[in-house]
């Protein structure tokens, strides 16, 4: 063989592990298929499912000012606003707008490392701390003020703790259930599902706590898991990938029903999502995302979708 073609064929090999190489990393085959499946077979019901590849971007990466780390969103049912919660120097929770403007501080005093929350009514929230894999229940004061980790009441599930920062990493909460879901980021990728905390504040303990990691193992084309959301309207949890800039769909068994992508080559965003922990819904189905260090995305239905929060823009 030429030195040439030595020289190709060296080339080609490394590119093609290189390719392979990535291709592993963010499950791209995997991905793919999820992609497929949705153009394929489409929304075969449009009246149940929340499907992901109607939704738009209409607020696309809006930085909102000194504000670092931001980690997590969720909207706030009883005042209409949502709430978001930093992990960094300062660590406090957010009131937002709609819109991603900022309201309302409420510094987190005490707190090791917050990552998720999630609203479960009558002024509290949920926090997933994800070095210590727990569930802290805080209640928000009446007007914006610190909050200290001594008056929380939380529920530590210690199972695959990590080493490398990799806890819970994303919650969401089912008010007809009373059930709060919590998602473990990876090493491994894991979904629990713990019902009763509401509940249990005010009465008799009865908690029920049950691993749905088979669900992510079958129906979630990603490398991690940032953060989920329970969608009351049509019982469906959303997924979201930092690692794989994705959210999927599943439906109330754990199925795989839909999928989005969040890079730019992929719809309608200027640029990919660099970095994307949190994830919520509103009333109406419009899908709202996070991305340190202190990015906002809302996301509608495109006009003249038809199915479950659809819109008319």
């Amino acid at each position: 063989m030429s030195k040439p073609w030595k020289v190709g064929v060296i080339v080609l090999v490394v590119a093609l592990a290189l390719i392979f190489a990535v291709c592993l990393r963010f499950s791209w085959h995997s991905q793919l298929y999820g992609h497929w499946h949705n153009k394929w077979y489409g929304n075969q019901a449009p009246d149940k499912n929340i499907w992901l590849p109607d939704y738009r971007s209409v607020i696309d990466a809006k930085p909102l000012p000194g504000v670092t780390n931001l980690s997590g969103i969720a909207y706030d049912f009883d005042r209409g606003r949502m709430l978001g919660i930093t992990n960094g120097e300062p660590m406090e929770i957010l009131a937002l707008s709609r819109d991603g403007d900022v309201l309302e501080h409420y510094p987190l005093i005490g707190f090791q490392d917050a990552e998720g929350i999630a609203y479960i009514g009558g002024g509290r929230v949920v926090i997933a701390d994800e070095v210590k894999q727990q569930l802290d229940i805080i209640t928000l004061p009446d007007t914006p003020g610190p909050i200290h980790v001594k008056d929380a009441r939380f529920l530590a599930i210690g199972v695959n703790l990590s080493n490398h920062n990799k806890g819970f990493e994303g919650v969401t909460y089912d008010v007809a259930n009373d059930r709060v879901l919590a998602v473990k980021e990876r090493d491994p990728r894991q979904l629990y599902s713990v019902t009763g905390m509401l509940a249990s504040l005010g009465g008799s303990l009865q908690i029920r706590i049950d691993d749905l990691t088979s669900w992510v193992d079958r129906s979630v084309f990603s490398r991690d898991l940032s953060e989920c959301f329970y969608d009351p309207r049509t019982g469906h949890l959303l997924m979201l990938s930092e690692e794989s800039n994705n959210v999927t769909e599943l439906d109330e068994k754990g199925n795989f029903v839909s999928i989005m992508s969040l890079l730019s080559l992929a719809g309608d965003l200027k640029k990919n999502v660099p970095q994307a922990e949190g994830m919520t819904m509103d009333a109406d189905g419009e899908l709202y995302i996070v991305s340190e260090p202190n990015l906002f995305y809302r996301f509608t239905k495109a006009k003249g979708t038809l199915g479950v929060g659809a819109e008319k823009l």
